[in-house]
């Protein structure tokens, strides 16, 4: 019953650190972002792409936990 216990608790804190981190890192650059632009409006067509592909790789982190998570849980 312990080894069960102590795998829920391993897969709750692997998501819970995993998410915290993935969502503290879209909000750093989205905010990055949204200030370059309005410092300078007219590069919002470079800047807007380059964000989305930094939040998408910064998401990946937190799938990576949910898999970690699923793989405790689960093996």
């Amino acid at each position: 019953m312990e080894l069960e216990a102590a795998k829920y608790i391993g897969a709750g804190l692997a998501i819970g650190i995993g998410a915290i981190g993935a969502a503290i890192g879209e909000g750093i650059a989205a905010s990055k972002a949204l200030e370059a632009i309005g410092r300078n409006p007219e590069a919002s067509g470079k800047i807007t792409p380059i964000m989305f592909v930094a939040m998408a790789i910064t998401e990946s982190t937190g799938i990576y936990a949910l898999v970690i998570a699923l793989i405790i849980l689960f093996a």
